[in-house]
């Protein structure tokens, strides 16, 4: 498995194209949100931490998509988990995608956990399944804003990404985080 790549603001995002549960295929290059394109990766059916905030998103769709912002959620599930994420969780209009091979989701710098035995009446998890990342994506395609996890819990609040969204927009305020050379870090010591 390749190594955990750091993407960085302001920079291009590697390539992405999932299959959706609700059919066809979505690819990143062909997105052309208004703002940008919200990449929501969650860790799969199995996950009940997910659920909420896949959620959470459906419920807040419209606002981010006055904002426009257009989201997305993908994970390393098979087809017949997706669409059952989508109908267990009520995802009516949230765009689900799934099937992310892990070398992809490396590229993303996302970590990838081994499945932990649970009883039941808990869904098993998946032999291997990628931790959760929420990425912001310009329409030319460079990065602005990402969170990367190696937990399920702790992950940014919707409110909190809509008002930060709302923020960015008021004042144009520009990706953060972009120094790409060690060189000039040192220097600015």
């Amino acid at each position: 498995m390749s190594e955990i790549k750091s993407l960085m603001p302001r920079q291009p995002v590697p390539e992405l194209t999932v299959d959706l549960a609700e059919g066809g295929t979505w690819r990143l290059a062909d997105q052309t949100p208004k703002t940008f394109t919200m990449i929501v990766f969650y860790r799969g059916l199995h996950c009940p931490i997910c659920s909420r905030q896949l959620r959470e998103i459906e419920d807040l769709l419209e606002d981010f998509q006055e904002r426009g912002v257009e989201p997305i959620a993908i994970s390393s599930d098979t087809r017949e988990a997706a669409e059952k994420t989508k109908d267990d969780w009520m995802l009516d209009d949230l765009t689900v995608g799934y099937g992310l091979d892990f070398a992809t989701a490396r590229k993303w710098g996302l970590y990838i956990s081994e499945g932990i035995p649970k009883p039941p009446p808990s869904l098993p998890e998946p032999a291997l399944f990628t931790e959760p990342g929420l990425f912001l994506v310009r329409p030319d395609g460079t990065l602005y804003f990402a969170s990367v996890q190696t937990m399920p819990f702790a992950r940014p609040s919707m409110q909190a990404v809509l008002a930060g969204i709302d923020f960015v927009l008021a004042k144009d305020y520009p990706a953060r985080g972009e120094v790409v050379s060690w060189e000039k870090a040192q220097a600015a010591e």
